[in-house]
Parts: C-alpha cells; sequence; structure tokens
C-alpha cells in the first residue's frame, strides 16, 4: 500500500468475484465459451433495450420469450462461472458443471424452444413438460445456492413444500394444495412463477442499467468521481472520509454493487482515513455505509428500484423523482458524521490546502457553481429550442450538437494533465480542482443523455438506458484516440485499448447479470406459492394479529423482516420477497386505520431496509469486504456501521406517515426547497443527537432537544393535525367537484366501506392518484377516474365502487370492488404544517448559541507519521 498503484488483494479480488461476477476464471477453450455465451447475453439485451427490431421489422423478441432467453443464459453461465463448493476448481470447469449448464440452458430457455407448440395447448401439459419444468426448477435452485447463496434456495424450497403439504397443515395457514402437474405448469410454463414480473423486470430494465454502470465505471468514470472529490474535499478536517462519502456517492450515480463499491473505493479511503485518525473499525464502518447507500442514489439504483416500476405502477421517472430527496439527505448527513468524528477527534487535515483567501473560496466556489448552472441551462433550452424548430428532424441535429459538446469536453480533458489511478496512502496530495475536474467532463455526458431521455423525453427506463449506452459506447471507443490526437501523440494504439475496454465491460456487465436474474427468477418461486396458495390473505390476518392494528408495530416487524432476510438473501430477492409478501398488507392495514399510506413509500420502506442487510452483522456482505481492507473485526465494524445507518434507517418511518419527503403533495417550487431544507437540518440534527456531538459534546438534555427539533422539521403535521384536522369530510354526492378541484396527479380520497370475501363487514380509507384533467363535465371526471383504474356508479346520493381494472393505480391502492363510498376527504384549509419547521429552527438555533458560549478549541491530533 505505498502507492498510487496500489490495486485490490488477491482475497479481495476473490470476494468481489465470488460475491457480484462469479469466483471461476477458466481458461482456454472454457474461456472462449464462457466470453462467448457472456457477449451474446450482453448483445442480445442491447438488441432487445433499443427501437432497431420494430424498426428494422426484423427479430422481435416479445416479453415471455425474451425472459426465457434470459434465463437459460442466465443458468447456464451460472454453472460454469460460479463453483459448486469452496473447494471446487476456479481455473476450469468440471464436466459436471458443463453437463448442468447446458441442461440449465435448455430447461431454462423451453419456454423460447417449444413456444409454438405450448401456444397450442395452454393449460395441458405434456410428460415432457413436467419433467423439463421439474428439471428446471432443481436447477435453479442449485444456481441460487452457488450464485446467491444457500439461504434464498433454502427459502425457496420451504415455500415449495408449503404448497404441496397444505391439507397437512393447521389451519389457519392450511390450503387445499396442489398437484405436481398444476405447480409444474405454475411455475415454469406460466408467467405467474418463475417467469414472473421479477424476471420481467431484469430482462427489461435492469441488465442494461447493469451493462451502463459497468462500462462507465470501465472507462474511467469511478476513479474521475474519487479524484474530484479529493480534490474538492481532501484539504478538510477529516478529508479521507468526507471523500469517502461525496466519491461513493457520486460513485452510486452508476453503480448498485455495495460490495465492489467498498472495494473499489475503499482500498485507498480505509487506510487514508485510519492514518488521519479514524481507526479502522470506524474507517470502514463509513466506507460501508457510503457504498452501500449508492443503491438508493438516483438515477442509477440498485436493481430493486427497478422492480418499483411494476410493483407500484408509475415511470421510473417518477420513482427517481421521489428518491432523491431522501437519497440526498442521507448522504449529507452521513458528511455530517464524519464531520462531528472529525472534531471529536481533534483531527488536522492531511493533504494541505492552497493558500486562499475566504473571498477568493467563495468566488471560487460561487463561479464553479454558477458556470455549471449556466451551462445545463442553455444545454437544456437549446435542446428544447432545437426540438420545437426542426419537429422530426431533432433527433440528428441533437446528435449532432451533442458531438460538439463531447468534442469540446475532449478538448478539455486533452490540456489537462492525466488523472492518477487511485490516490497514493502515504503521501496524498491535493490535486488542482479546475485541471481535474475538466480531465473528466466527457463523463457527464452519458450520465447527461439517461437523464434527459427518463426526465425529460419520458421515454422507458430499457429505452433511455439503450441511447445512454450507445453514447457511452462511442465515447469509450474514441475517448483515448481523441485526447492522443489532440495531444499531438500517435493515436494508433489507443484505438485498441478503446475496443477491449468497451468488449471487457461487456462481459463484465453480463457476469455481474447472472446472481441477479438467478435472484429474480428464484424470488418467482415465492410469488408463484403466494398466488397459487393464497397465502397473502392468510399473512395478512396473521401481522394483523400480531401488530395488534398498529401501523407502527406493523412496519417495525416489516423492518425486522428485511433484515433478518437480509443475513443471507441479497437485496433483489430481498426486496421481492418483502414487497410481494408485506406490501400490500401494510397498505390495506393502513387503510383500515384510516391511514392513507402512499405504495411508493411503502416500497421505498421495503427497499431501504433490504439494503441494510448489507451492512447488518454477522454477515453483512459490503462489512466484511471493508473490514478486510481494515484488517479490523467484521462484527465490531458492522455495529458501528450500523450506528452510523441510524440516520438513513429513520428516514423510511418518516416517509411513510408524512409523504412530503417523498415530494407527494408538494404542490411548488418554493414548498420543495422548504419541505428540502427542513428535512436536511431534521437529518443533521438526528446525526448530532446519535452522535452526542453538536458543536461540542452534549449533556443529555441537549441530545433530547435535538430529537425533538428533529421531530418537529420530520413532523410538522403531526402538530398540525392536533390543531386542525387535515382532512375535511364531504358527502359522495360532491364526487364530480372534487374531482374536478383536484390537480393533476393529486390523490382522490375515498371512504369505503364493504363485506369482505368472509362476509366480514369493513371500512378502510383509500387514496387513488388520479392523472391529468380531461374535462370538468361528468363524462370527463368518469374518464379521469377511469384512467385511474376505477368505475363508479350512483344510485341517488349513493355511490358504489362498480368495477376496479386489474393492475391499475386503483387496484394497487386496494380499492375493493362493489364497496360504498360513504365520505371523501380533501386537504382541509388554514394555516400550513410548515409553521410548525419555525419551532424546530428555533430549537436548533438556541442550542447553536448555547453551545457556542462554553465551547473550548479542542486540541487537534496530527495524523500519524507516513
Amino acid at each position: 500500500m505505498a502507492h498510487n498503484t496500489m490495486q485490490p488483494s488477491a482475497e479481495l479480488g476473490q470476494l468481489v468475484a465470488e460475491t457480484d461476477t462469479g469466483g471461476r476464471s477458466p481458461r482456454g477453450i472454457a474461456a472462449v465459451v464462457v466470453g462467448t455465451l457472456a457477449l451474446g447475453w450482453a448483445l442480445f439485451q442491447l438488441w432487445y433495450a433499443s427501437p432497431l427490431p420494430f424498426a428494422l421489422g426484423w427479430g422481435v423478441v416479445n416479453d415471455t420469450q425474451a425472459r426465457a432467453l434470459h434465463l437459460g443464459l442466465a443458468l447456464a453461465l451460472a454453472f460454469l462461472v460460479y463453483p459448486s463448493s469452496r473447494s471446487a476448481p476456479r481455473d476450469r470447469i468440471p464436466l459436471l458443471d458443463v453437463v448442468l449448464a447446458v441442461a440449465g440452458g435448455i430447461a431454462g430457455a423451453y419456454l423460447l424452444l417449444f413456444y409454438a407448440q405450448l401456444a397450442t395447448r395452454p393449460g395441458q401439459t405434456t410428460t415432457a413438460d413436467i419433467v423439463a419444468s421439474v428439471a428446471g426448477v432443481l436447477l435453479l435452485l442449485e444456481a441460487t445456492r452457488r450464485a446467491v447463496g444457500a439461504p434464498m434456495a433454502v427459502l425457496a424450497v420451504l415455500f415449495l413444500a408449503y404448497i404441496f403439504a397444505g391439507p397437512l397443515l393447521p389451519d389457519v395457514v392450511a390450503h387445499k394444495g396442489a398437484s405436481l402437474s398444476r405447480v409444474a405448469s405454475h411455475m415454469w410454463l406460466s408467467t405467474e412463477g418463475v417467469y414472473g414480473v421479477a424476471l420481467g423486470v431484469s430482462v427489461s430494465f435492469i441488465f442494461v442499467f447493469v451493462l451502463f454502470g459497468t462500462l462507465l465505471d470501465r472507462a474511467g468514470a469511478g476513479n474521475y468521481m474519487m479524484q474530484v472529490s479529493m480534490a474538492l474535499l481532501g484539504h478538510l478536517r477529516g478529508g479521507p472520509a468526507k471523500v469517502a462519502v461525496v466519491s461513493s456517492g457520486l460513485n452510486g450515480l452508476i453503480s448498485g454493487s455495495s460490495v465492489s463499491n467498498v472495494v473499489s473505493g475503499g482500498i485507498f479511503t480505509i487506510p487514508l482515513m485510519k492514518k488521519a485518525g479514524y481507526g479502522g473499525v470506524k474507517a470502514g464502518a463509513i466506507e460501508t455505509m457510503s457504498s452501500v447507500n449508492g443503491q438508493i442514489m438516483p438515477p442509477v439504483m440498485g436493481a430493486a428500484a427497478f422492480l418499483m416500476v411494476e410493483y407500484v405502477g408509475i415511470p421510473y421517472s417518477e420513482i427517481i423523482w421521489h428518491a432523491f430527496l431522501p437519497a440526498t439527505i442521507s448522504y449529507i448527513a452521513l458528511f455530517y458524521i464524519v464531520h462531528l468524528e472529525a472534531l471529536k477527534l481533534g483531527m488536522m487535515p492531511m493533504a494541505a490546502a492552497r493558500p486562499k483567501t475566504p473571498l477568493q473560496r467563495l468566488h471560487g466556489w460561487s463561479l464553479g457553481i454558477s458556470g455549471t448552472l449556466a451551462v445545463c441551462g442553455g444545454v437544456y433550452f437549446v435542446a428544447l429550442g432545437v426540438q420545437a424548430a426542426l419537429g422530426a428532424a431533432a433527433p440528428y441535429a441533437l446528435a449532432l450538437l451533442l458531438g460538439l459538446l463531447y468534442l469540446v469536453s475532449a478538448w478539455l480533458a486533452a490540456r489537462a494533465p492525466e488523472l492518477p489511478e487511485g490516490i497514493d496512502v502515504d503521501r496524498p496530495e491535493l490535486p488542482p480542482v479546475w485541471p481535474t475536474v475538466q480531465a473528466g467532463l466527457h463523463f457527464l455526458i452519458p450520465i447527461g443523455v439517461l437523464i434527459w431521455c427518463l426526465m425529460i423525453e419520458s421515454l422507458s427506463p430499457g429505452t433511455s438506458a439503450f441511447w445512454a449506452l450507445v453514447v457511452l459506447i462511442v465515447l469509450m471507443l474514441t475517448q483515448h484516440p481523441l485526447r492522443a490526437l489532440l495531444r499531438g501523440l500517435p493515436a494508433a494504439d489507443s484505438w485498441r485499448a478503446g475496443g477491449e475496454d468497451v468488449l471487457r465491460g461487456l462481459l463484465d456487465g453480463s457476469r455481474n447479470m447472472v446472481g441477479i436474474a438467478i435472484a429474480t427468477g428464484c424470488a418467482g418461486i415465492v410469488v408463484g406459492t403466494i398466488t397459487l396458495s393464497g397465502l397473502g390473505l392468510r399473512l395478512m390476518d396473521f401481522v394483523e394479529l400480531v401488530s395488534g392494528g398498529s401501523v407502527v408495530l406493523m412496519l417495525l416487524f416489516t423492518a425486522f423482516v428485511c433484515l433478518v432476510l437480509g443475513m443471507g438473501v441479497p437485496t433483489t430477492a430481498n426486496y421481492i420477497l418483502v414487497a410481494t409478501l408485506m406490501a400490500p398488507i401494510i397498505v390495506e392495514l393502513g387503510a383500515r386505520s384510516d391511514l392513507v399510506i402512499p405504495l411508493i413509500a411503502v416500497h421505498l420502506f421495503v427497499f431501504y431496509y433490504g439494503i441494510m442487510g448489507d451492512i447488518t452483522p454477522p454477515v453483512g456482505l459490503a462489512t466484511f469486504a471493508a473490514a478486510a481492507i481494515s484488517r479490523e473485526d467484521p462484527i465490531a465494524t458492522g455495529i458501528q456501521g450500523s450506528l452510523y445507518a441510524l440516520r438513513t434507517a429513520v428516514l423510511p418511518f418518516v416517509f411513510v406517515f408524512n409523504p412530503t419527503l417523498l415530494l407527494i403533495d408538494v404542490r411548488s417550487a418554493s414548498e420543495v426547497a422548504m419541505v428540502a431544507a427542513a428535512s436536511i437540518l431534521a437529518s443533521l440534527a438526528f446525526a448530532a443527537a446519535t452522535m452526542g456531538w453538536f458543536r461540542i459534546r452534549c449533556r443529555w438534555w441537549e441530545v433530547a432537544a435535538l430529537l425533538l427539533a428533529t421531530f418537529l422539521l420530520f413532523r410538522p403535521d403531526f402538530v398540525m393535525d392536533r390543531v386542525r384536522p387535515a382532512y375535511q369530510q364531504l358527502a359522495p354526492s360532491e364526487l364530480n367537484a372534487l374531482v374536478n378541484r383536484l390537480e393533476d396527479n393529486d390523490r382522490l380520497v375515498l371512504v369505503i366501506r364493504g363485506e369482505t370475501i368472509e362476509g366480514d363487514e369493513l371500512g378502510k380509507t383509500v387514496a387513488v392518484r388520479l392523472g391529468p384533467k380531461l374535462g370538468d363535465d361528468a363524462a370527463a371526471v368518469a374518464r379521469r377516474l377511469g384512467e385511474a383504474g376505477l368505475t363508479l356508479s350512483r344510485l341517488g346520493d349513493k355511490v358504489e365502487i362498480a368495477g376496479v381494472r386489474m393492475g391499475s393505480r386503483a387496484a394497487r391502492s386496494r380499492v375493493d370492488q362493489g364497496f360504498e363510498v360513504i365520505a371523501l376527504k380533501e386537504p382541509a384549509g388554514g394555516a400550513s404544517a410548515n409553521w410548525i419547521y419555525l419551532a424546530g429552527v428555533l430549537i436548533l438555533a438556541l442550542l447553536w448559541v448555547g453551545q457556542g458560549r462554553r465551547r473550548s478549541p479542542p486540541a487537534l491530533r496530527v495524523p500519524a507519521a507516513a
């Protein structure tokens, strides 16, 4: 670890491989076979995500066929690159694994290979179908054991056993069971089981985003993010920890793998943090939290985030909108935590800052921020102007402008010195800010294309990622020769380097996807069991009994389930399982408690707590990777990381009860700014309370005051609702008038009552998000409700729910057909809950002044000698 060319150790490299890409690296013909399959998979996914098949009228693959090919290739690669045991060979592929790979490929692709025959006899399984299905399930379970882990495979086996043992179980969980033929057809020959929604999202969205992140990192963007972070923050107190936080947050833009993020950045930042005085345990915990939180950072969040598109029924661009603020304040709070640790430990900066007056620093930051905003605004308005002026020809003009932008950024990069590969751990130096920034500005272009396509053009996630990948591949092929030409150097060898980077990135992207594809397929077994046996209804009764109808206890139970599953199940599978089992239950029981919980809030709740499994001991993989670098006890590192994670763990509870944190029901830019500012202050106050340090060490009553300020800033609605009700109740006859008053994307809140399937009387409060207004007359109101999946019938003043379209927003909001609407709810006017923010800010101001009066300069700790 003596210089900046430091690389991960063999043990760390093996840990990343076994976690993300498979621990086997065969040679010779076996390597060619693995590479061909991986490359073919990547090229197929690019073709499937592109508009070319429909534009050319050739190579069109329907969704079911694509899922079958996707799983078949994943199963084949799983047996080829994931060894069967720790003692199995890593440099060659045993014959048994070759046989299993061939069998897995055929079984996985069975729906594709025999698509025409299966289409002619729906529901009529043959002996061959049953044999293929049983073999496919067994092979999938073994692939899951290898690529995902034994706990996930065991869980799937238990769910399968539940199907067959249904008639033998106690009444509370008993069901009539199913025959082998029916189970086989349900699990392997339909889209209700293995080939369900989760695998479909893996095919459509996840693969291309994983490929995008892998290629962008291969292009050098990951190192660029770290160097920029070092240039901006390396001179600060506790600088290495702040570099770890910011660089991991930036890396979260392109990568969703916790373990690889820990290793790629941690080999530099953890030794630097130890040298600065944080100690190995805290250094490992900070890097773990920084890297794990990358999965919640838009636009390229963890793989589970793409599943929300199907489960919640909203575009991915809206998921980014809702997830952005919590992710941002989580990183800001972690940055503040490492700053407080630096203050507590009395640290000095490791790298000397360049001498600048405060005015010069302010001028530099102002120029940088205003310049960035000016460039982004200029690009945005020029692009909109070109679209408005040229119409159908606009894409060609925009491509030309994008090329010019790339040439300008390449010219700037050529004028800057080459970025070092990593950071010199023993002699850290502060890179110059602007030359470091300009050396990689071209890396922002594909990220910008992705965000533009998602947020402005409202393209699908898969199509958006495809166009971003096209731009990225062109960039990777040309960046080295273009830089050489602009520097007056020979460029012949640079073309080959770019091609090798692209090829290696495609291969790594496919291998990164094997575990995710296998996990989504295996999770389909669990989902199929729930739909086949009706377990969801029985589980709802059980959770209601355990929680006593308390939403808080129900959320605590769900968080506990996520953490327990996270001990042996990866984030994606964890999310699928808990979202399928618990998310509908939380929404339903919340509705029965007269609490309207947005579906996106519930799914983000599950997502956040699923991620925590990478941190919490005893088996958090990211924690083990960090502990291997810091050479400290992984359990102690995990406990410290869990303490730092409290500022993230509290957020899901906040946005379930106060959805404004997800920017739901926030109507103006000024209100967005107010909610963001208050949430950031609340998160900082909570971080200070958990650390017991604000400006100086806190007394017990100061910690209590910080927690009170946190509550007031996070939950102003709780206080204001005690002063005046949040909603005013209206008669059902006022439905049309209310729908006309609601703006686009507002929620229609209904109080409904009716009989359940069991004949019990049930009342609950539900909320359905409405689309754009379509007019003011009764027909327009009916169309607007119909677009949300809701059909109402009126008989005098009585309003009844006549129909709920399957898969619609109304269905996902747990609206029941046949129930009567007994009341409507409209947000009450009067004083805004935002006035409560003032009380929280006042408490923080008083604490700040009070601690300042008894503050004395801390003794500075000198970093360890090199």
